[in-house]
């Protein structure tokens, strides 16, 4: 998970992470220059955060709290 120290949706995705138990990463693109460049390559150029990377690969970005939840627990 990339984010930043000051986001409420960062706070937000990382709470629904713990509620479900499942472990994370930490990047703070504020501290960490190549985890910021990550995050502009994959949103265009802009820091747009919560950046979520999956094991599978696939990324959320911003996502809603239901989103996040169906893509953690694989419901539909």
């Amino acid at each position: 998970m990339y984010g930043t120290r000051w986001c409420p949706d960062c706070l937000r995705a990382k709470q629904i992470f713990s509620k479900h138990n499942i472990a994370f990463t930490w990047h703070d693109i504020e501290q960490d220059e190549e985890a910021c460049a990550y995050v502009e390559k994959v949103n265009g150029g802009f820091k747009s955060v919560p950046t979520i990377l999956f094991p599978d690969g696939s990324v959320l970005v911003e996502p809603s709290n239901a989103v996040l939840e169906e893509k953690l627990t694989g419901a539909k």
